[in-house]
């Protein structure tokens, strides 16, 4: 992916000067990994507007850097940060744009008041969430990774089906899916999974424990595997045993909720509005203050990214955007339904990536 982190690094560095800055410091690292492929615990980069990055990282993955990226000049030092700006200092460069949604307070003051002390001061201003502006929209070869990952989501829910059964603990079934993804050639599991039976179902984010599931119960699982570095999300809720009629109706609100969210996914949609066609659906089953959460979110390099659907939230949709659509209703003391895809927001419709049925499985 060489040429693709260098075109991303373009792209930065044109935003960067179309803000008067002679550079964006890069400290973010999963926006780090975004322009340059190297995945570590220790890294920073410095994208100039107008000549070559520099990236910086400890000894630790000095010959991973060179593995990786052997395009970039890099600078060992364990100060990455303060390393790159001393070198922006030496090259001239006077304005440096920062994430300040990275950076703690102590760690500006500091690299602020080290600044100041250099023959030619560096002035340090507020970079804005650029890269992650730039990851929302994804390439087809971020989209293949994406769409493996709802794969191998899909094919461990199949293979754990038979394990989901009366008698067996939140968290054994957590534990076997976790399993299974990994199993199935996933990194991991992209989050920890939400296993949440009977009256459990009504916490959204419930943390799997120790009770049984039992004959009766509604079982939400929301889990999804990551490969390649990028995070699937999928939500099913089964029934174990025969489901009485109001689980049923519950079931079929949600599911329908689902589809007028997907169905009002399109490129230049505001999220807002995607939010609202799903959420009118269940208020006017009179369900509304029982659905606490946004209709959905951005997936990619992490598992909540940007654009967020809920009703305060702002912007539009664009072509290539993947984003989850997970309506929910939460009946306190009485269980839950939540149902989950992740798609892609394309022009001529969505792509769903995950796509295990969304019929009501009785087990």
């Amino acid at each position: 992916m060489g040429e693709t982190h260098i075109a991303r690094r373009r792209r930065l560095a044109a935003l960067a000067a179309d803000r008067g800055l002679a550079a964006a410091l890069v400290t973010r690292l999963v926006n780090v990994r975004y322009l340059t492929g190297l995945d570590s615990s220790r890294a920073a980069l410095l994208v100039p507007a107008d000549g070559p990055a520099v990236l910086a990282t400890d000894g630790r993955y000095a010959g991973m850097a060179a593995e990786v990226c052997p395009e970039l000049p890099v600078v060992v030092d364990r100060q990455v940060a303060w390393a790159l700006v001393r070198k922006a200092a030496d090259d001239g460069r006077r304005r440096l744009g920062f994430e300040a949604h990275d950076i703690t307070v102590e760690q500006h003051t500091a690299l602020r008041e080290e600044a100041a002390k250099l023959d030619a001061p560096v002035e340090l201003a507020p970079l804005g969430r650029l890269v992650e502006e730039l990851r929302m929209v994804k390439d087809e070869e971020e989209i293949g990774l994406l769409r493996e990952a709802c794969a191998v989501t899909d094919r461990a829910f199949e293979a754990v089906l038979p394990e989901i059964r009366a008698g067996v603990t939140e968290r054994a079934v957590a534990i076997a899916l976790e399993r299974a993804m990994v199993d199935l050639g996933a990194e991991g599991p992209a989050f920890e999974s939400i296993i949440a039976s009977g009256p459990n179902g009504a916490v959204p984010h419930h943390h799997p424990g120790g009770r049984e599931l039992q004959p009766g119960d509604l079982v939400t699982m929301d889990f999804g595997a990551r490969y390649g570095g990028y995070h699937a999300d999928m939500t099913r809720t089964v029934a174990i045993g025969e489901p009485a009629a109001w689980q049923r109706d519950l079931y079929d609100l949600v599911h329908r909720a689902q589809r007028a969210g997907i169905a009002a996914a399109a490129p230049g949609a505001d999220t807002k509005d995607v939010d609202a066609a799903a959420r009118a659906v269940i208020a006017g089953a009179g369900h509304g203050e029982a659905f606490s959460h946004g209709l959905g979110h951005g997936v990619g390099l992490e598992i909540h990214e940007a654009p967020l659907m809920g009703y305060d939230q702002t912007g539009k949709l664009l072509d290539r955007v993947p984003i989850t659509a997970e309506p929910g209703v939460y009946l306190a003391g009485r269980g839950g339904v939540r149902i989950e895809d992740t798609l892609v927001v394309r022009a001529d419709g969505p792509e769903l990536l995950t796509t295990t049925t969304k019929d009501l499985l009785v087990l």
